[in-house]
Parts: C-alpha cells; sequence; structure tokens
C-alpha cells in the first residue's frame, strides 16, 4: 500500500499487529534527537531508544515521551553495541521485527511504511533502505564507502544490494538471535548483514529517500582512518571466512540444485 495511502496514525495497528518496534540507537544527537522521535511516534507506539553513553541532555529529550522505551548504557560502547542490545530487549519484549533509524535526522519516519509493506509478504527478510547516493549533497567520504562496502557484500555473499551501508532497516529478530558477532562499532551494520546472509535470510532493498544537511551542521561520529581500518579488518575475516566456507558451500548447494532439477526433468 502505498505511504500516502492513509494517515500516519493508522500504521500504530499494523506495528502491534505484526510484532514490530523502530528502534532508534543515538549517541549525542541532541538537537536532532526530539524530532526524530516525534516524527516516528506519529507512526509506531513501539519505539525504543537506545542511549549510548550520551553525555548532552539526550536523558531529559527522551523523558519528554513518557510511552517511548528506553535502553541506557553508562558509557559509550558503539553503534553496533546499542543495535545488539536494542535487539536483545526488542525480543525480550516480544517483537520479531525491528525498524533501525538514525538519530540524526537524515531518515524520514515517511518511509517507515514501506517496509511495513513489505514485511506483510515476506516475512524472512532482512529489507534495507537505498538512499539516492547520486544526489549532489553526498559526502565524498559516504560515497567512496558505500561502493566499497557493496562491493566487498558481494565478494562475501554473492548478493548484489545497492546501499549495504545505510542504517535505515527493517530486521527479523528471530534468526538473529543465535548469531555470535564479533564487532561492535559502525562495522557491525556490515557483519549482522553478512551473517544473516550466511544463515539463510533473505537480504532485500527498499528506496527511501535521505537527507544531508550542509556540511557545516552535519552531526557524525564516524571517525574515517580508525572507523574505515575497522571495517577492512572485518572484511578480510569475513572473505577469509567465505572462501574457506560459505562460497564452496553456496557452490554446492547450486550443484545440488541443478542435479535435482535434471533428475526432475529426466523422471518428467
Amino acid at each position: 500500500m502505498p505511504k500516502e495511502a492513509k494517515d500516519s496514525s493508522a500504521y500504530k495497528k499494523d506495528f502491534t499487529r505484526l510484532n514490530c518496534c523502530v528502534l532508534i540507537p543515538t549517541y549525542n544527537n541532541a538537537s536532532k534527537l526530539a524530532g526524530v522521535i516525534e516524527s516516528v511516534l506519529a507512526y509506531s507506539d513501539d519505539v525504543i531508544v537506545v542511549n549510548d553513553g550520551c553525555t548532552d541532555n539526550t536523558e531529559s529529550i527522551i523523558a519528554q515521551f513518557p510511552t517511548v522505551q528506553k535502553v541506557t548504557h553508562p558509557k559509550n560502547e558503539g553503534k553496533g553495541v546499542a543495535l545488539r542490545k536494542g535487539f536483545k530487549y526488542a525480543y525480550e519484549k516480544g517483537y520479531r521485527y525491528a525498524i533501525t533509524i538514525d538519530s540524526d535526522g537524515q531518515h524520514f519516519a515517511e518511509d517507515l511504511p514501506i517496509f511495513l509493506a513489505e514485511l506483510e509478504t515476506n516475512k524472512n527478510t532482512l529489507y534495507i533502505g537505498s538512499r539516492n547516493m547520486d544526489q549532489a549533497s553526498v559526502p565524498g567520504k559516504s560515497s567512496f564507502g558505500h561502493k566499497f562496502s557493496n562491493f566487498w557484500f558481494k565478494v562475501e555473499t554473492g548478493i548484489d544490494a545497492p546501499d549495504t551501508q545505510s542504517g535505515y532497516r527493517l530486521y527479523p529478530l528471530e534468526p538473529l538471535q543465535n548469531m555470535r558477532f564479533i564487532t561492535w562499532r559502525y562495522e557491525f551494520e556490515i557483519e549482522v548483514i553478512v551473517r544473516a546472509a550466511w544463515a539463510g535470510v533473505e537480504i532485500s532493498s527498499v528506496p527511501v529517500s535521505v537527507y544531508y544537511p550542509p556540511k557545516e551542521e552535519r552531526i557524525t561520529h564516524f571517525r574515517p582512518f580508525k572507523d574505515f581500518t575497522r571495517i577492512s579488518v572485518l572484511n578480510t575475516v569475513l572473505v577469509t571466512m567465505a572462501l574457506l566456507y560459505y562460497i564452496p558451500l553456496r557452490c554446492l548447494k547450486a550443484i545440488k540444485k541443478k542435479s535435482s532439477v535434471k533428475s526432475g526433468l529426466k523422471l518428467s
């Protein structure tokens, strides 16, 4: 159903019926957080904010929204840990799906129904919100990281994905419960989709809008050298695992599938 087809508040019942929540990890984004929470609450009453050791007035902002559920870290542990603990909390509360949206105001709550519409038709899929990375406002480092990440994801999983760095996603929570992760910062968002793909979760994309403010207004905690190094180390580990196990396994499954198809043709 198109996102303009009904009033935003009508989607609240859909979130509850589908056991889906909206998860907002945040670290020192106080200037944008209230607006993000308010926009999301127009679509869902099932909202969880993970305060990842914020040192600004994030706590007082969250307190303005009494229906919002909260997970608080005493100190900053990284976006990956914030997401992992948010997933754990959500699952324990009975949610089976979580849509993650960044707290810096780059994503639009108006796109939430797009994810819900996909969830209605396919429940064993991790959906990534694909941004238009060709717009002039996209920072150069984001464009490079986007292409870099997409390339290695294809190598590791054999799957073409247009935007593997987008933080706007819908996660099925059940498959994540038994996965072991080795990352805790930004690189987790790469690791989780690779491991999900290896576990048989379908990876798909939906188009979403994105807003990149002028350079002087941007809020980012991404550290180019340290975080690109972490991502490179992670990809080295994942490619090694793929070459030694997952790619041969994928080839074996393809051969078996081809053989079964041929056998079926002979029998008919």
